[in-house]
């Protein structure tokens, strides 16, 4: 990854019998500095004697523990889970919990309760069987630095388990193997120790992330989460070519690539970046801007509403078990509970956040993300992107629609573009994914009909909550 600084942020610290330990000998640090060197202090516009923080630095803070997670027949179920402990407002609205320094670094209080939760006896009264499901959201725009603190609070419902815990960006270049959250080549994270993982924000894209301790059973649990990186095509001034700026940002990252009689870069080096397109379309930024899922060049991934939808399935037996103290059985593994972002239908359609009492006996939002897609064309919104991830363990599965069709524009965080820049987009009524896969997909509403459409997996046995046999992984597209 290109200009990439290795910044060591944070230290994990082993302690032992972390609940009989005081607040003051536990090693929680949290971290986000206000500028860097990528990215130094910005002057304040209105007191030309003052810096402020670099919007360019965001900050995210999360809980490595257990939780709980209500299922759409009404059961619950035990998970392993990370948790927020940074943007907690904007998780419990489905919305990403990243913050720019200025926010992240306010005191938490009832002003402020999207700041970060630094001290560390309210870190272990917030983070304790508070785990979100799917874990927290987490959203970045190109060329920001990130930097983010995972604090590991311990299981309280396995106490006899000193689980340590990683976060793995699955897929994201990161030219460090130390913050890759691999731990044979990385650290891993104890119970009372912090660790500040740092990253520098590669190409736009939807990608994922996961513990990467024993990841099977990690994963199964609910360890599991998404990460979306915004282009830098959405920060374009009004009436500047698509085109014209995709091709500086080239020579800008390489230096050396040039275009061919059809626009597209010559420099094997151009791989790493999105080709410009075949030919320059005059595309250009709207007034008022516009919003993209990838620097295209052309216009074509502009988009007018998003919805992150990770596919991820349970097995029950498995959870009930790894709450119970016996040995899981990994050969039997088979899932029953199949959702989409933490929910299945009905529930993928209810707005609510769903909520879950934690060990202070607060109720918490645990599933907060709906996955019911409205496009609304009466307010001149057609373009719905769905960024869709799989991190299931066990199964393929096939997602399709009726009615409207999915242009598919990218696989696993590459827009689909051959090396001459033509476009490789497709329209389908299906997809299919397997675990560690990820795809970009536009629901175009221009020429549909008002009405409810559905968004559900054609694996029969996909479609229920457990003995339940209707639900499971299917949501709605309202078209209004």
């Amino acid at each position: 990854m290109r200009n990439t600084r290795l910044i060591i942020c944070g230290m994990s610290a082993s302690l032992s019998l972390l609940f009989a330990l005081p607040a003051a000998a536990q090693s929680f640090k949290v971290q986000c500095p206000v500028s860097t060197l990528m990215h130094p202090p910005v002057q304040d516009p209105g007191n030309a004697r003052r810096t402020i923080p670099n919007p360019g630095i965001k900050c995210q803070h999360i809980s490595g523990g257990d939780g709980y997670a209500t299922m759409a027949d009404g059961s619950q179920t035990y998970l392993f889970a990370f948790g927020s402990l940074s943007g907690r407002d904007q998780i419990g609205k489905g919305k990403p919990g990243t913050l720019s320094g200025a926010a992240f670094n306010l005191p938490y209080n009832a002003s402020n309760p999207d700041a970060a939760i630094t001290d560390p006896a309210q870190i272990m009264r917030t983070g304790v069987l508070d785990g979100n499901f799917p874990a927290p959201l987490m959203a970045i725009d190109e060329d920001d630095e990130f930097f983010l603190t995972l604090s590991n609070v311990g299981m309280i419902m396995r106490p006899d388990l000193f689980e340590q815990h990683t976060v793995h960006f699955h897929g994201y270049a990161n030219a460090s193997a130390f913050f890759d959250g691999v731990p044979d080549a990385s650290a891993a994270i104890n119970i009372a120790g912090s660790f500040t993982y740092y990253y520098n924000a590669p190409d736009a894209g939807t990608y994922f992330w996961h513990c990467h301790i024993t990841p099977p059973e990690h994963l199964q649990m609910g360890m599991v989460g998404q990460l979306y990186v915004r282009p830098r095509q959405n920060k374009l001034p009004s009436g500047t070519n698509l085109w014209t700026a995709l091709y500086t940002s080239n020579q800008k990252a390489y230096g050396n690539t040039t275009p061919n009689s059809n626009g597209a870069c010559t420099d094997i080096l151009c791989t790493g970046q999105t080709p410009l397109p075949a030919r320059n379309t005059g595309a250009t930024q709207p007034a008022g801007g516009a919003i993209y899922a990838y620097n295209d060049g052309d216009g074509s991934t502009r988009y007018d509403v998003e919805y992150p939808i990770q596919m991820m399935g349970f097995d029950p037996n498995f959870h009930f078990v790894g709450m119970t103290f016996n040995p899981e059985a990994f050969t039997t593994l088979k899932d029953k509970y199949f959702m989409l972002s933490g929910r299945g239908y009905p529930d993928t359609v209810n707005t609510a956040a769903i909520s879950t009492q934690a060990s202070d006996g607060v109720s918490r939002a645990s599933q907060p993300l709906p996955s019911l897609i409205t496009i609304e064309k009466s307010k001149g919104k057609t373009r719905a992107l769905l960024r869709i991830s799989d991190l299931s363990i066990t199964e393929f599965t096939t997602l399709a629609t009726i009615g409207i069709p999915m242009k598919v524009i990218a696989h696993n965080a590459r827009l689909l573009r051959d090396a001459a820049g033509n476009n490789m987009y497709y329209d389908t009524n299906s997809i299919t994914l397997g675990g560690g896969e990820s795809i970009d997909v536009i629901l175009d509403a221009t020429n549909i009909p008002p009405g409810t459409y559905f968004l559900y997996s054609t694996n029969l046995d996909h479609l229920s909550n457990d003995a339940e046999n209707f639900g499971g992984m299917m949501t709605e597209i309202h078209i209004i």
